[in-house]
């Protein structure tokens, strides 16, 4: 059975951050940033795919799934995560045809949503994962640095 999993790297090494998705058995990192670099050299785009890679994961950036930066300038302006939701999510509905791929796609490979925040509650890849769970995706499954939570509002959509 597969899974979709979502992990953030914040405060974690490219080490510990491979070791982890191992565990959990992701074959496939989708990094979900509009631009995948990282002030953490290593999770860059280049770097971290070659990382995964030579750990035996796939990697693909899909941009389609960055949080636009007008809406990213707002959020950090006034820190209101609903409002951050409802643009984002109004985002996602124009996406619909790479949200229904990632759900299909999910249903084959274990793939992981890739993201800087650790607090998977507050980024835009619990988002995207929750549409792909609309869009019938495999089970979401949030990965933390100490487990991982199934997401009850994923069971719920789906």
């Amino acid at each position: 059975m597969t899974a979709l999993f979502t992990f953030g790297y914040e405060g974690q090494s490219i080490d510990s951050f491979i070791a982890r998705l191992k565990k959990a058995g992701v074959n496939e990192v989708i990094d979900v940033r509009e631009l995948p670099l990282s002030r953490k050299r290593a999770f860059s785009k280049k770097a971290f795919a070659a990382a995964l890679i030579q750990a035996g994961i796939g990697y693909r950036h899909l941009s389609v799934f960055g949080c636009p930066k007008p809406i990213r300038n707002q959020y950090k302006a006034d820190g209101n995560w609903k409002r951050y939701e409802r643009a984002f999510n109004a985002h996602l509905v124009i996406q619909k045809a790479a949200v229904a791929e990632l759900a299909r796609f999910s249903k084959t490979t274990n793939a992981c949503l890739v993201c800087f925040e650790a607090d998977f509650k507050f980024c835009h890849r619990s988002l995207v994962a929750l549409a792909a769970a609309g869009a019938g995706s495999a089970d979401v499954i949030h990965l933390t640095v100490t487990g991982d939570s199934a997401d009850q509002r994923m069971r719920l959509a789906a």
